[in-house]
């Protein structure tokens, strides 16, 4: 099957949540042989890769604008661009995200045999960050995205309960994937070249981490007050970029207060072997997302062995279960820190406990054969398309033409019959009594 995966910025994985998805559902079904396609945004044609892990690449030609708001405005373009581009050359489309939900008819346009597969992620549209237009627009295109998908994937079970119920039949969950990281000797130098030389030295497990977009719905603020208020003589360490010039100017606002050693700002950093050295030598890991399904960042956590310190919310705990501390605002999250860090050796079952529980759930083998079982129906399914009832009405018009054309062959051949000088011999019915008579003249002359 020809699968088209739009909706990321692209992989190899650099930004978010649907990158590193995307990325790993490449990688793990080209070895299952299907014929991949990502589409991924503009780069220069010099530094492009044509192709990634046995998966085809395709680019956005314009550049992005450094505008925030200009930039939601490209991201959609670009969807749209690689809708109207992809969908003739694939058998399906699987879109990431909601955003352009009013345009996903826009596939079964070009290509009626195309199946429209939709992970509608979180719920966008109670972001903070947006505006109440861009709320109202996001929560518009979620349910156009519902309508317009022949298969809808909730990458959480509690995501469920926001799909309209006249929708269930063609939803099914279908979480994140995550690997076992190989283990990563620490390497302090590189760290020190990411930091601002002011930043005290950040050493294994004398650290806290947060891995993450910085943005409101994720609870930046609330971790950076909550750091200050506990006053713990270890460095918090922030890996992540703004998306809001005036968000980030109040979380750095409020880390200006905090005692020595205080926060740590690395800004993004792409290197997996850098950020999984610092996932598996923290001394917690503080989790603030609030509005999303299953977070690959939390997963990336979990799978390394870390205290993990979540917002409490049923999309956190349904990944953590009872394996993690869960926090509702700061005042809380500041009393959890300093229990975490001063009683470190009483955390350790439940370090273990979140590995095994999300080693059990969410491996990259098991969700890939799930996605293959899914797509093996998709496709059996596929082979059984009824008529469209334009279609049944051309075909009718057919049989209709060439019923006339029977007929006037039929009156043709009688006009020819009677014309010719030929006539076929009469029927006759000969009778017993007839053959026999016929019988004993033939019997008397032998």
């Amino acid at each position: 099957m020809k699968i088209a995966i739009i909706g990321s910025r692209g992989i190899p994985a650099r930004y978010g949540g649907f990158e590193t998805f995307a990325h790993g559902l490449t990688e793990n079904l080209a070895e299952k042989g299907y014929e991949i396609t990502v589409s991924c945004e503009y780069k220069e044609k010099n530094s492009r890769e044509n192709s990634f892990k046995n998966s085809k690449l395709e680019y956005f030609p314009i550049k992005p604008p450094k505008n925030y708001l200009l930039r939601k405005f490209y991201e959609n373009l670009s969807d749209i661009y690689f809708l109207l581009m992809l969908s003739r050359r694939n058998e399906m489309i699987y879109f990431l995200g909601i955003e352009v939900g009013m345009f996903l008819f826009i596939p079964k346009l070009l290509n009626r045999k195309l199946r429209l597969m939709v992970n509608i992620d979180g719920m966008m549209w109670k972001r903070r960050k947006f505006s109440s237009f861009e709320r109202w627009l996001l929560k518009l295109n979620h349910n156009m995205a519902l309508k317009f998908a022949d298969t809808i994937i909730a990458d959480s079970k509690s995501m469920k309960e926001y799909v309209d119920k006249k929708y269930w039949d063609k939803t099914v969950y279908l979480s994140y994937g995550i690997n076992i990281p190989k283990r990563i000797p620490w390497n302090g130098e590189v760290l020190n070249q990411l930091k601002k030389n002011s930043a005290p030295d950040i050493l294994p497990g004398k650290y806290f981490l947060v891995v993450s977009r910085l943005e409101p719905e994720n609870n930046i603020h609330t971790i950076v007050d909550a750091f200050c208020k506990a006053e713990i003589d270890i460095p918090l360490v922030i890996v992540g970029d703004f998306t809001s010039e005036s968000y980030k100017n109040q979380v750095e606002n409020l880390a200006d207060v905090c005692l020595h050693p205080g926060v740590i700002f690395l800004g993004s950093i792409y290197d997996q072997n850098i950020l999984n050295m610092l996932r598996q030598n923290c001394a917690a890991y503080i989790h603030g997302h609030s509005v999303g399904g299953t977070n690959p960042s939390l997963l990336e956590a979990a799978i390394c062995r870390n205290v993990i310190i979540a917002h409490e919310n049923k999309f956190n705990r349904e990944v953590c279960g009872k394996s993690a501390v869960y926090f509702v605002n700061e005042t809380e999250l500041a009393r959890k820190m300093k229990l975490v860090y001063r009683f470190n050796e009483n955390y350790l079952d439940i370090k273990n406990n979140v590995y095994y529980r999300v080693k059990q759930n969410h491996m990259w083998s098991k969700i890939t054969a799930d996605y293959h079982s899914l797509l093996q129906i998709i496709e059996a399914d596929m082979k059984d398309i009824k008529v469209p009832a334009e279609d049944l009405k051309a075909i009718q018009q057919d049989i209709d033409l060439i019923t006339e054309d029977i007929e006037l062959i039929s009156i043709e051949s009688k006009r020819i019959a009677q014309d010719s000088e030929i006539k076929p011999p009469s029927s006759k019915i000969i009778s017993d009594e007839k053959i026999a008579d016929d019988s004993k003249i033939i019997l008397e002359e032998s």
